[in-house]
């Protein structure tokens, strides 16, 4: 079934999302006082808070009508970004906010493995896309490879982590078909935080004590990334493909390098200017591209429908 037209609500939610995530590598860094592991988790348990009491009141006939497929794969993305966070955010203290973000960037590349696997078929100009949108992805941030078995293990995690951002995305789109935004994020947050509160108090990190500013970072992590970040690339999922998503996040890895430059003084290599720009056009072909499909796809569905008429 092809899928509706992009409306102006979720490009809207599309530009604000990739703001959002773009604040979460800075924040990261700069709440130093707590685990990564501890943010990650309250970060999720504080969203779940905003959200679970409205998706309850709102949603209550959804969920008791939730079927165990759409349960599943709600579950199963809660536990995909588990461990995304488990590995991107530890990624960030061993190695630099550039490296990190740019590793963890590589996630459309997972994405369309992911849906090869699937049996779809990506079309060549999205494959073309994607390669040059993480090259200038890497490009941008001068990404570091590891200059130390420090900075390799951070390396290693971040690409972790964008494989099961991939996942997660992916568990997204399967269940994103029925339910509404509001059900699916606080069911998919709620896992991820139950299983990173068990890793929390398994390993014996703080949840708590931390100075004021680092809880400021943990509520700007949840009002930004989460909220307004994760949970808005999870409303366009039901009018934009995973892949395509996957492609539109590269864009937070300029705005976390801006404001690690700003806040943070790392200051970008000189290459990042060109690898912006192989960023910006990437993220052009894969977006044009799948518009084309997609009112190609409208088009086809049309024409089926008045021909049975």
């Amino acid at each position: 079934m092809p899928r509706p037209a992009l409306d102006p609500a979720a490009s809207m939610a599309l530009v604000v999302a990739v703001l959002a995530v773009s604040t979460s590598g800075p924040l990261i860094a700069f709440a130093t006082a707590a685990p990564a592991m501890a943010i990650a988790f309250w970060r999720n348990a504080l969203a779940v808070g905003v959200l679970g009491p409205i998706s309850l009141f709102a949603r209550r006939a959804e969920y008791a009508n939730l079927a165990r497929r759409e349960a599943a794969f709600c579950a199963l993305a809660g536990v995909a970004l588990a461990a995304h966070f488990a590995a991107w955010m530890p990624s960030i203290r061993f190695t630099t906010v550039a490296a990190s973000t740019a590793l963890v960037a590589t996630q459309p590349v997972w994405q369309g493995l992911i849906s090869v696997a699937q049996g779809r078929r990506l079309r060549t100009v999205t494959w073309a896309g994607i390669g040059v949108a993480v090259l200038g992805a890497v490009l941008a941030t001068g990404a570091d490879f590891g200059v130390s078995s420090r900075a390799v293990l951070g390396d290693l995690l971040a690409v972790l982590g964008a494989v099961m951002a991939a996942a997660y995305t992916a568990f997204g789109e399967r269940a994103r078909v029925t339910l509404s935004t509001t059900t699916y994020t606080t069911i998919c947050y709620s896992v991820c935080a139950v299983l990173l509160l068990v890793v929390c108090l398994a390993s014996g990190q703080s949840l708590g004590g931390y100075p004021s500013t680092t809880w400021l970072a943990i509520l700007g992590l949840v009002a930004g990334a989460q909220l307004l970040g994760h949970t808005m690339f999870n409303y366009a999922l039901r009018r934009v493909s995973a892949t395509t998503i996957s492609v539109l996040i590269l864009l937070e890895v300029p705005g976390a390098g801006l404001i690690a430059w700003l806040w943070l003084d790392q200051v970008p290599p000189a290459a990042s200017l060109a690898g912006l720009a192989l960023l910006m056009v990437g993220v052009l072909i894969v977006v044009l591209g799948g518009a084309h499909a997609g009112r190609r796809e409208r088009e086809r569905a049309r024409l089926q429908v008045e021909t049975a008429a």
